[in-house]
């Protein structure tokens, strides 16, 4: 979990990395060129992808997966009438980026006539390749495509009263690679298991927005449904991760078909803001009701040897009716003072059916549990003000109050004798929160906020109890410069009756720009998380069951990034810039007694660099050439087999015609 925690964090860092390609600049008119009674604008971006890795390919694919190859790396043709009352539409416009097999490509469209109707669609598709770590001996893979497309209708979009109407589609296919564990328990072997990805969801809505004595209201249907079925099989018979034991498979088949229904239907009611007060509520509910049956059969023998032949079959249909909703008050008693109260609930319910029985062939004794009802209530109230003491120094303050209830229902049959387990529980948060904004100088602005926080019998070990947070924010702005650094620190404890959890973090972060000059440019920015957990944990180690131990995971990461940009007499524009990344680990390691081997675990010490460089001639005023590389450098320590160089880069031509 801790290593999940860590990926997470880098590839947050990997999503903020600026790609060597599309180009930035355009070309034609600016203003675009006429055509009648319409004015057109378009930039069209043809060129080759080339890359190079050495190292962990598979790595590489999972966070960057660029290829070879000719692409369209973006388009933009943009229609608009030049009165506004075009004879046919007002507006089309298509844009475009990486088709022709990039890992990410999207598409989007607009086609409207002025005060008749408004069309906007969208689609992308992603490729997503997961080869899990290393330490899975490659018995984990996934190498899917993820298409969506969004499709939205609005008939009368400038009037008082509005209709909407729209489609989504998500698709999600595939071949994956996974494993099971059979028989024996964590005693048995690992046996590589294919699985065909296959998941779809459509959505259909239609809605209204209408205006009436000042008060805007707005709701939507929509219906949901979603379906999967991938099947996962054998191949052929099998040994299994470790073909020294005794466990082996000669059939294994797992089909696990879902599909269901979400009805939803949701409202909002705004009244735009007068003098002194206003108000904004919103209301939704969904049914979603869910039809599943999972059924697995395994036919070989335990590691001692024996034939095995085991059963297990799960199947459910129960509903989850989601209600929520939400009432925001504004009070303004004077041109400086904001008063805001806000009101939510939520309730969610999971009704019905779900029985899962296992049936061991061998010796014909079943198990069955039966699960009934989940049902989780929160109430929350907060009110906040915000008060201009001075044009130059505000405050402000609030309080939260929280209920949350908590039920659930099962009904366990073990050989014929059922018994019945209800448990339910409650918690409470009360937590304030205060702040400062000051102004000292014109270009000068700080900001100051604290909240504390204190809740009994949280839900999880993990979640929110006895906590505070501190955050302070300031910014220098003036003329072509702008600085600006954050600073938060988060403290949280848990114990309960089981295990004590806390967790400490302290985050830093600067960034500016600064623009001279038309053709000069720079942008920097660094940020710093540190942070440590520590939790109770017990597990079995050699057969014996340990307690009184800790999980702990420490970060220290570093991200950074500078880039400048420059333009020789308006004809060549360059860009070189790199980012970089850091967790050089701790030396504040606590080894495990019982098991040494959990330490290593407990940082994720990694670097990762991508320094790239851009140049864009203007060849004519409707043609520019541009070329570009980017240099990925990435190791770990804890699985170095995962190391990587890849040299990445483009050449294209942008033109207009």
């Amino acid at each position: 979990m801790k290593t999940l925690v860590a990926l997470a964090m880098l590839c947050a860092s990997l999503a903020a990395q600026e790609t060597v390609a599309p180009t930035p600049e355009r070309v034609g008119e600016p203003r675009g060129a006429t055509a009648g009674d319409y004015n057109i604008v378009q930039n069209w971006e043809l060129g080759y992808r080339f890359h190079t890795v050495t190292g962990d390919l598979g790595k590489y694919r999972s966070d960057v997966n660029y290829g070879n190859g000719i692409r369209l790396l973006s388009s933009r043709f943009s229609v608009f009438s030049r009165d506004g009352h075009g004879k046919w539409f007002d507006e089309f416009s298509l844009f475009t980026q990486g088709l022709g097999n990039d890992p990410y490509e999207n598409a989007t469209i607009r086609f409207a006539k002025n005060k008749y109707f408004l069309y906007d669609g969208s689609w992308r598709s992603n490729f997503y390749y997961n080869p899990a770590l290393s330490i899975s001996s490659g018995l984990h893979a996934m190498d899917t495509e993820r298409r969506v497309q969004d499709h939205n209708f609005t008939l009368f979009p400038q009037s008082k009263i509005r209709f909407f109407a729209g489609f989504t589609r998500n698709v999600q296919s595939g071949p994956a690679l996974t494993t099971t564990n059979v028989f024996d328990g964590t005693a048995g072997d690992e046996f590589p298991l294919f699985a065909n990805v296959h998941r779809r969801q459509n959505e259909f809505r239609f809605g209204n927005e209408l205006v009436l004595l000042g008060i805007k209201l707005n709701w939507m249907q929509s219906w949901e449904l979603y379906k999967e079925d991938t099947p996962t099989s054998l191949s052929q018979p099998s040994a299994g991760a470790n073909p020294n034991d005794r466990t082996t498979l000669t059939s294994f088949s797992a089909k696990e078909p879902i599909s269901g229904t979400t009805p939803s239907f949701r409202l909002n009611l705004f009244r735009d803001k007068s003098e002194r007060w206003g108000v904004n509520g919103r209301f939704s509910w969904s049914g979603g009701r869910r039809d599943f049956t999972f059924d697995e059969s395994a036919v070989g023998t335990s590691r001692f040897g024996a034939d095995r032949n085991r059963q297990v079959v799960v199947s459910g249909d129960a509903v989850r009716p989601v209600t929520t909703g939400n009432l925001t008050l504004s009070l303004f008693p004077t041109s400086t003072l904001t008063i805001t109260n806000h009101t939510g609930f939520h309730s969610t319910r999971m009704e019905g059916n779900s029985i899962y029985s296992e049936v061991n062939n061998g010796s014909a004794l079943p198990e069955t549990i039966n699960f009934n009802y989940l049902g989780i209530r929160n109430i929350t109230n907060a009110t906040s003000a915000n008060w201009q003491i001075k044009s130059w120094f505000t405050v402000r303050g609030g309080y939260q109050y929280a209920n949350r209830f908590i039920r659930s229902q099962q009904q366990v049959t073990i050989v014929g004798s059922p018994a019945g387990i209800s448990t339910d529980q409650t918690n409470t948060l009360n937590a304030g929160t205060a702040g400062i904004q000051l102004r000292p100088l014109k270009p000068l602005m700080l900001a100051f906020d604290g909240e504390i926080g204190r809740q009994d019998r949280p839900f999880y070990p993990t979640s929110d109890k006895n906590y505070h947070a501190l955050s302070a924010r300031a910014q220098w702005r003036r003329g072509p410069l702008t600085v600006t650094g954050t600073a938060r620190s988060f403290d949280n404890f848990n114990s309960t009756s089981l295990f004590t959890y806390s967790a400490r973090a302290r985050s830093y972060s600067a960034d500016g720009s600064w623009a001279p000059r038309d053709w000069f440019s720079l942008d920097a920015g660094y940020s710093r998380i540190d942070s440590d957990t520590v939790s109770g944990i017990a597990y079995f180690y050699n057969a014996a069951f340990i307690q009184g131990e800790s999980s702990i995971f420490i970060t220290n990461l570093s991200t950074g990034h500078l880039g400048a940009r420059f333009s020789i007499r308006q004809r060549v524009d360059l860009y070189a810039g790199f980012t970089l990344s850091r967790d050089p680990g701790s030396n504040q390691q606590r080894p495990t007694p019982t098991a040494p081997a959990f330490g290593p675990v407990q940082v994720f010490p990694f670097d990762f660099d991508a320094p790239l460089a851009r140049v864009s001639v203007k060849l004519t005023n409707r043609i520019r050439w541009n070329a570009g590389y980017e240099y990925y450098r990435y190791q770990e320590q804890l699985t170095p087999q995962q190391n990587y160089h890849a040299h990445t880069g483009y050449t294209s031509v942008l033109w207009s015609f």
